[in-house]
């Protein structure tokens, strides 16, 4: 007997893939936000300072079809010169 489930479709990608692509984009966010906030420039007995850092380029362990579906399904933004932000949706 044949597992369909496991065979995902060519039209777009498994929605697995594109909810661990979504979790990876939000961590790679959060992760190079925080370097921007730790650089040199703030000093420590200041009151500190948020990051306005809101677009990155998506973790390469996808491939761009699932970032053009996360786009399409307003979960991210493309800005342009392969750079993405979080959406209204997430």
């Amino acid at each position: 007997m044949a597992d369909f489930e496991a065979t995902p479709t060519h039209d777009s990608p498994a929605a697995e893939e594109l909810k661990k692509a979504l979790k990876a984009f939000k961590k790679r966010l959060k992760l190079t936000r925080l370097d921007h906030e730790s650089r040199l420039g703030y000093g420590p007995m200041s009151s500190g300072s948020n990051s306005a850092l809101v677009a990155i380029p998506p973790p390469n362990q996808f491939p761009k079809p699932v970032w053009d579906e996360l786009v399409r399904q307003g979960k991210l933004k493309y800005l342009g010169q392969g750079l993405y932000e979080l959406g209204d949706v997430a």
